[in-house]
């Protein structure tokens, strides 16, 4: 496993964790959600430099996209 792939699983842990806190999702759900979202593709791309980013921060991209998908 690179570092860049132990990164984003790391951060993926955290970003779950979040939704399941904040947006009172269930575990499976919460991971529906970010491992099928475009904030989840675009951190698997190093192209886009999002894995420098931190946990929070991604969470937040994460948030603006639900937001933008659900209106």
């Amino acid at each position: 496993m690179s570092e860049i792939d132990y990164m984003n699983e790391c951060t993926a842990r955290d970003v779950i964790t979040m939704l399941v806190e904040k947006r009172d999702m269930t575990i499976a759900d919460a991971m529906n959600v970010f491992y099928n979202s475009k904030t989840f593709e675009n951190l698997n791309n190093p192209a886009t430099g999002l894995y420098f980013q931190s946990p929070l921060y991604i969470f937040d991209v994460l948030e603006k996209e639900l937001e933008t998908k659900n209106k």
